[in-house]
């Protein structure tokens, strides 16, 4: 494609932007900082630095909630900066693929058309690709031939399971768990087991670090309130709390799996049975779900080399080559 051009994935915790005139990809947290209800005080990375930090009068939030736009207003402004910054100063005329989770209402989808359109980013046209796809493409899967391919994307606050053949969607599932959940979890089993309130990125800190503890052999080591004495205290986390309380938002994605499963087209499981699951998306690097997933339904799992890119990587193949642009589509309004 020639001139100016980028694919968007927006997440509730990351954003993700590929330029095609840079040929690179941004990643920040889709977060916004407001001050006294009306000021832009900090976006983005900065914006994360400053949660659960923030005084009452400087509202941080996430303009995405379960996988749709919660917050429409935030949301253009946060699309504004980050592509005015990334066209160093000025937006410029430019075209926009956008991804979009396939089971979600019409009205959901045309938010996201909208968003662009509302955004004041200059776009010439805007298009929209279903997650799944881009998700197959970035992991380097040929989504257009007859093969079925089932991806699994856990993202921050859902997990999208899906069945592509043909360039295009067989089935899918969207739940309502994904990283927050895992987060929330590990949350409540420290307060309940030591009585001691530990934030949310603290718990976010020790289900990133799961894995490099267990083959230390070392316990998570938190910050946080004593819940009796009202005092700031360290305590030890042991890594056998925290696979427990996980343990029911794993089965909870399994279930989703092997209900998809269940659904598919027997010449689709015969595809699916030979390559197996496809795992990707932010909150499926956490320890041992890939292993759990192996255990339950038997398929071999291949697992995203850069799961948090995934999505976006799959929008920069579809500028990049032509074969694949038929995998996106025009809403109303502004046509191919």
């Amino acid at each position: 494609m020639q001139g100016n051009a980028f694919g968007i994935d927006l997440g509730t915790s990351n954003i993700k932007i590929y330029s095609l005139a840079e040929d690179a990809v941004r990643i920040e947290k889709n977060m916004i900082a407001i001050e006294n209800k009306q000021n832009i005080f900090a976006y983005g990375n900065s914006a994360y630095e400053m949660y659960e930090k923030a005084p009452s009068n400087i509202q941080i939030s996430h303009p995405l909630s379960n996988g749709v736009i919660a917050d429409i207003n935030n949301m253009e402004r946060l699309i504004r900066l980050f592509i005015t910054d990334m066209s160093k100063g000025s937006p410029k005329p430019a075209d926009y693929f956008i991804a979009v989770p396939t089971d979600i209402t019409e009205v959901e989808k045309r938010a996201f058309y909208d968003l662009i359109r509302d955004a004041n980013v200059k776009a010439k046209k805007i298009m929209v690709v279903e997650k799944a796809v881009a998700d197959g493409l970035g992991m380097e899967i040929d989504v257009k031939n007859s093969q079925g391919v089932l991806v699994v994307d856990v993202g921050y606050d859902t997990t999208e399971v899906s069945i592509l053949s043909l360039g295009g969607i067989v089935l899918s599932r969207l739940i309502k768990t994904g990283g927050l959940k895992f987060d929330e979890a590990i949350r409540q089993a420290v307060r309940k087991e030591y009585n001691l309130l530990i934030g949310q990125k603290t718990a976010e800190g020790i289900k990133k670090s799961l894995g490099s503890l267990e083959k230390e052999q070392k316990n998570a080591v938190v910050y946080g309130r004593d819940i009796v004495v009202g005092l700031p205290v360290e305590r030890e986390i042991p890594t056998e709390l925290v696979n427990s309380c996980l343990e029911e938002h794993f089965n909870t994605i399994i279930d989703s799996i092997r209900v998809i499963l269940e659904r598919t087209p027997p010449e689709l499981g015969a595809d699916i049975f030979r390559h197996g699951v496809y795992l990707t998306g932010g909150a499926s690097q956490i320890s041992h779900l890939p292993q759990k997933i192996l255990k339950a339904t038997g398929l071999k799992v291949n697992e995203a080399q850069r799961p948090v890119e995934s999505v976006v990587l799959g929008l920069s193949r579809i500028l990049k080559d032509d074969h694949y642009k038929t995998v996106a589509y025009a809403i109303e309004g502004m046509g191919r």
